[in-house]
């Protein structure tokens, strides 16, 4: 079992930066295929960005590709998400979370999440 915590969220004008850090305890990250998620008001959570167990498969939701990079640091056991040219739409609670099988794009696939971490762009 692995346990998930967020941190980096903010407000951030539309245009700028952020980048989210997920910290994982319990058990290491390479056991996992991690992504990231996020969930606006009324809307589905959706996947953002994704890295597989070894690191060797990465997605990206067509919305986010160019602007958002997902990483992570094997040595902290933790993976993070720098925002870049961020913009209204961006807006949502973003969750990481990890799945023991492989890499997926679907939120009921994934076995542990974080609390979540609210990102507001404004413009």
């Amino acid at each position: 079992q692995v346990q998930l915590v967020e941190s980096g969220g903010g407000s951030v004008q539309a245009g700028g930066s952020l980048r989210l850090s997920c910290s994982a305890s319990g058990r290491a990250l390479t056991s996992y295929g991690m992504a990231w998620f996020r969930q606006a008001p009324e809307k589905e959570r959706e996947i953002v960005a994704g890295i597989s167990r070894n690191g060797a498969t990465i997605y990206y939701a067509a919305s986010v590709k160019g602007r958002f990079t997902i990483s992570r640091d094997i040595a902290k056991n933790t993976v993070s998400l720098h925002m870049s040219n961020v913009k209204s739409e961006d807006t949502a609670v973003y969750y990481c979370a990890a799945v023991m099988g492989s890499l997926a794009t679907m939120a009921p696939e994934y076995d542990y999440w974080g609390q979540g971490t609210q990102v507001t762009v404004s413009s």
